[in-house]
């Protein structure tokens, strides 16, 4: 019995629900209603697993009585009571017939039903919303609420935080180890990926976005980054300081491949993927940016060069465990090409590998830079299914026996021929003359 489950990462509760009979106890609303990760996520796996699910849900209060008037008076001053608009009422809004909304956050503290609307959709689509969150919405001066309605309900909404513009003397402290409230892409890519004028350029990072869940998948948030970049494209920064342009949007969430698709379909690029876990989401957390300006475009270029350049070495280090779904989702959301540096050896050592009687083991370096390459190409050859073997066994540095187990091949044979057969269309995609005439020798 696992009790205020919701205070443990999504993927333990997973883990748990693996394992022998288990009873998942947490409170999904209230003060204490940190349950959305809970609700959200972990139901949909159990609805997964081959066993019997059972809900019991308790509405009746413990503590004291139903209606007492300082819970409802807790409920109402915390917007504990926020919920998204009914269903039946916004069915059938779609990308065309709803209009971009740009929520002044004073009108919108002072307007109870839109601030119900807005803070309810925020509960229903994340981890956790608590009522910190909904103070730092409405008072933080970097703050921007923007959304989308339809007749009159809020069907979107999404939380913008200004970042960056610093100046010099600011990004040099933060480069030498001061941390910058309000600023985590400039600070992520200054303090620990050592990039000291990523504080210059103005960005945009979205925080949150949330659909009502009646019409998810219907193009909606699509709907609404695109309204929010042309409204940063086109009004020379007057959502951010009026003197200044805004050069990139930015967003950092818990990866998992469906969102990076998401992110990657609406035009950000990914610039980096965290070593460790979220705690709360239990995902490695990616970033990505959508520039802007040159100076957005400069800022993601030398960014994803540098994600691209490191990380075999970590594939092979702190992310050896990660999910190769969101590893080969995140290498082609990079658009970033890496230099195929390698000498008439290590070709003529990969294409034998691939054609004849050349092992993997005995060089594994031009291996890792030939699936490197391929992997970030989104026309290159490479399907899903040779994508991920060829991170679990040459990137992530896995025995064979141990991916044939995790991908479901028969016996770590099975596998180093696949990784072999893999090979082959990279060696006729990205070898030179050299690479083919090895190949030529054993076709």
């Amino acid at each position: 019995m696992i009790d205020e489950a919701a205070a443990l990462p999504v993927a333990t509760l997973e883990t748990l629900a693996e394992g022998p009979p288990a009873v998942f106890v947490t409170t999904t609303h209230g003060y204490e209603g940190t349950g959305g990760g809970f609700r959200l996520k972990l139901r949909d796996q159990l609805d997964g697993l081959d066993r019997e699910v059972l809900d019991i849900e308790l509405d009746e209060p413990i503590r004291y009585a139903a209606g007492d008037p300082i819970e409802v008076w807790a409920f109402r001053a915390l917007i504990l009571n926020a919920g998204p608009a009914a269903p039946e009422l916004i069915g059938d809004a779609r990308p065309k017939r709803c209009t971009y909304e740009r929520y002044a956050q004073a009108a919108t503290a002072s307007d109870e039903p839109l601030l119900r609307e807005l803070v309810g959709l925020l509960s229903t689509a994340h981890y956790r919303t608590e009522p910190d969150d909904v103070a730092r919405m409405l008072d933080a001066p970097n703050i921007r609420i923007r959304g989308l309605s339809h007749e009159g309900r809020v069907v979107a909404v999404a939380l913008l935080a200004e970042e960056g513009g610093l100046s010099a003397d600011t990004r040099r402290r933060s480069y030498e180890g001061e941390r910058l409230a309000g600023n985590m892409i400039p600070d992520l890519l200054s303090t620990q990926l050592r990039d000291e004028q990523a504080g210059r350029p103005v960005g945009v990072r979205v925080l949150r976005i949330a659909t009502h869940r009646a019409v998810r998948s219907s193009g909606l948030g699509s709907r609404l980054l695109e309204a929010i970049r042309d409204e940063l494209r086109d009004s020379s920064g007057s959502t951010a300081a009026p003197d200044r342009s805004v050069d990139y949007l930015s967003v950092g969430y818990g990866a998992t491949p469906r969102l990076v698709r998401f992110w990657r379909a609406n035009g950000y690029r990914a610039i980096h993927l965290s070593t460790s876990r979220n705690e709360r989401s239990g995902a490695h957390s990616a970033v990505m940016l959508s520039p802007l300006t040159a100076a957005g475009k400069s800022l993601h270029a030398r960014s994803a060069r540098f994600l691209v350049g490191r990380l075999p070495a970590v594939l092979g280090d702190a992310l050896d465990e990660a999910d190769p779904d969101v590893i080969r989702e995140l290498l082609l959301a990079t658009a970033a090409t890496p230099a195929l540096e390698l000498s008439d050896r290590e070709w003529r050592l990969v294409a034998s590998a691939a054609f004849g009687p050349g092992l993997f083991s005995v060089s594994p370096r031009p291996f890792r830079a030939l699936a490197m390459r391929a992997l970030v190409d989104p026309a290159g050859p490479l399907a899903r299914q040779e994508a991920v073997l060829l991170i679990r066994r040459v990137l992530q540095g896995w025995a064979a026996a141990a991916v044939a187990s995790d991908l479901g091949y028969d016996s770590a044979g099975v596998v180093m021929r696949a990784v072999g057969a893999a090979y082959r269309p990279l060696v006729d995609a990205y070898g030179p003359k050299i690479a083919r005439q090895e190949a030529s020798r054993y076709r």
